[in-house]
Parts: C-alpha cells; structure tokens; sequence
C-alpha cells in the first residue's frame, strides 16, 4: 500500500485501464470528471440522482455510497455492489446543520437539493391554503408568518424572494387573505447578516431586507422549533412555517475514510487535496477542509468547488503520467448574493457594487455557471418571463403531499 510520500503512485501496469472513481455529482465532482474526459482511464461517477452526467464520457452508477475503504481500495452502496478504484474523488459534499437538534430537520427544512426546495414550495403554497380556511385572525397569521432561521447568503436570498411572490405572484389568488399581509422573519444567531461578506455590505443587506418588509433579528440564536411556533430566546414566535439556513454539516461519508476531521465533520486534505497516507484518495468540495494561500478557510461556493474539482484531476493526470502532484491554489473570484428583485451585493475584494447592477451581475454569473447552453438558454427564458410577469410557474399542491404534512 502506498505511504505519504509527495508522489501519487502510479498506475499498475494490467490489461485493464486504471479506474477513477468520482463520488458526487455536484460542481465539484461534475469538474473533476469533465477534467478526465480525454484521460486513458475508466471514470466513474456514482451519485443518488442522474443530474451532472455527460453520457458519452462517463460510465454512470445510480447508486447512494455509503462506505469507502481506503486500504482495499472500494467503495460501498447502498445497493450492497462494491466498486473497486486505483484513484478516488470524493465530492460527496454537506447539509444544513441543526446543531444537535436533528429533530427539527422534519419542521424546518433546509435548501440543499431539488426534494428540498420542493418541499419548501409545497409548505410556502400550503401555509397560504391553511390561513384562507382560518376563521380565527391570531391562527391565521401564525399561518401568514414566515420564519427563516440563518443570515448567510442562502437564508437572505429566501427571505428577500418571499416578498415578492406574497406581493406579486400570489396577489389576488385568494378571497379571504391578502398574502401581501404576510410577515417574513429572517433570524441570525451572528451578530450581522452576511457575515463572510464586509460590514458595509452586511449593513446594506439588511436595509434592502427591511426596506421589502421583512424583519431581520441578529444576535438571536433560535432555542427551539416546534410544529407551531419557533422560538428566539425566549421569546415564541408563533408560525406554522419555517425554513432552515444555518450552518452546514458534511457528509458522513467523510468519517469512513479514517483521516481527521474538523469540527463541522469536513475531512483535513493535504495541499494537494489528498488525504493523509492516501495519496491515490482526494477530497473536494464542500466535504473538505480546504485552506488558500492566506492560511483562511476556502469558502463552500460552487466556484471554489469547480476549482478544487479541476485540481484534484489534473493531479490524477499527473500520476497516470508518472509526474508528481501541484498543491491546490484557490482563487477567490469574489462573493455574491441576491436580496429580492433588483437587490443585492457583490464584493470583489478590491471593490464593491450594490443595488441593481450587482442583481444583473449575479442574474449573469449564476447563468454562467449552469452546465450546457441549452440549460442557460431555458433558465434565461424562464427567469425573462418571471421578471416580466411576476409569474413563477405552476402552484400546484399534490394529494400526496398534503397527505405527507
């Protein structure tokens, strides 16, 4: 079994091509793979769900991994088959953190994957239903109230949109509500929103926030969530609806590696994003604890996740080559996050924008950043229309969902 030394191991040489195993079919994984797309190698990519897939590069498992071992060289599902590799990317990536208190998971859900969002639709849609039925003024605006417990750029984008569906998309669908009358509380346990961003940029979040109606409470952890109300401190704030965007946990498949961990469970790579005694093993994405050239923490944004996924292939090249691997170098290409409708701030480093360029600048990175044009071309159409409409598609609440609440 190869040691820690600094160099990969070269392939054997056997009949078969060497085989690159690619766990996680985010932005991270998606890169690494597309990085091995003309590499003499067998990829693999196994991933729970079929998106980011190039049919005639990759060989493509459906599966859910939920052990690797490094000493024999496989990777486990869920399915009980076992995949053997001579290099792996692990990119199996993170979710919301409820910081000890999983079972809030079921009463506040998070925003990481398309189930989440769809549920969060489906509560959002159903909240409204359940307040139209209310004959009582003080249970129908517990349903009218929305809490959103995390100030980061998730929880920020989810309370500055909420205003203007209420406001637009939903007005007039109703004959006993006013959805505009609906109360959003955004809720930051930190002393700022958008706390990885300057201060200047935290303060002009949190007007624009204000300014569309919603209530931004900082230095107010969350004590506890149940089905009727959350609760800030001590004090109980009474909703039916809360959605989860504080803090992040990584994926557990971390731990089956043996290496060390910090704190938020993501694994410590080497500078070359290897893990300890196993050079033929990377970790990219948001499951690694990944440092830059100032010694700070890389963000979890996809682009530091494309990055380290391109990264982490060209140092597997290296090793079909027989080269020795290049310490991974995170460029930072600045930070970006939306607040409503012609909102939002861009910080990149040197200089900062505001308002309604830095909303068209982050409308065109998030554009750039989809894989394929004829998925750019779509959600450009889509986006063009929602702007020009204030419609956002079908609001249609299914019998198995309402049997699911």
């Amino acid at each position: 079994m190869p040691g820690s030394s600094d160099q990969l191991p070269p392939s054997p040489a056997q009949a078969r091509r060497p085989r690159v195993v690619i766990v996680g079919g985010g932005f991270a994984g998606l890169e690494a793979a597309r990085a091995l797309g003309e590499a003499d190698a067998e990829v693999v990519v196994v991933d729970r769900t079929n998106h980011h897939l190039f049919q005639p590069l990759l060989y493509q498992v459906l599966d859910r991994i939920d052990r690797i071992d490094v000493e024999r060289r496989l990777v486990r599902g869920e399915s009980g088959r076992e995949l053997t590799y001579d290099y792996l990317v692990v990119a199996a990536g993170a979710r919301h953190s409820y910081f000890g208190h999983d079972d809030w998971e079921a009463l506040a859900p998070g925003l990481k994957t398309i189930e989440d969002a769809r549920e969060i639709r489906h509560r959002f849609l159903l909240a409204f239903e359940e307040a139209e039925r209310c004959d009582d003024q003080e249970a129908r605006q517990a349903w009218m109230t929305f809490a959103v417990v995390g100030g980061g750029p998730t929880g920020v984008e989810l309370a500055g949109i909420v205003p203007d569906v209420t406001r637009h998309a939903l007005r007039g669908e109703f004959r006993r509500i006013d959805t505009s009358a609906a109360r959003i509380v955004l809720v930051e346990a930190g002393p700022r929103v958008l706390p990885s961003f300057p201060p200047a940029l935290s303060e002009r979040a949190r007007r624009d926030l204000q300014a569309l109606g919603v209530e931004v409470r900082t230095g107010a952890p969350v004590t506890l969530v149940t089905s009727e109300a959350v609760y800030v401190g001590a004090e109980r704030l009474a909703t039916h609806t809360v959605f989860w965007a504080a803090g992040n946990t990584a994926s557990p498949l971390g731990r089956t590696l043996g290496v060390p961990l910090d704190r938020a469970g993501r694994v410590l790579v080497r500078p070359d994003l290897s893990i300890p005694g196993h050079p033929e093993v990377f970790v990219v994405g948001d499951l690694a604890a990944t440092t830059g050239a100032d010694g700070a923490l890389v963000p979890g944004v996809a682009p530091a996740a494309m990055q380290a996924g391109r990264a982490a292939a060209r140092n597997i090249l290296k090793a079909l080559r027989g080269e020795p691997p290049k310490p991974f170098r995170y460029r930072d290409k600045g930070n970006l996050a939306t607040i409503g409708r012609h909102r939002a701030v861009a910080d990149f480093g040197r200089f900062q924008v505001t308002g309604y360029a830095a909303w068209w600048l982050w409308l065109f990175v998030h554009i750039l950043y989809l894989a394929g044009f004829r998925n750019r071309l779509s959600v450009l159409f889509e986006w063009g229309y929602a702007y020009l409409t204030y419609r956002r598609g079908a609001r249609l609440i299914t019998t198995a969902e309402r049997r699911q609440s």
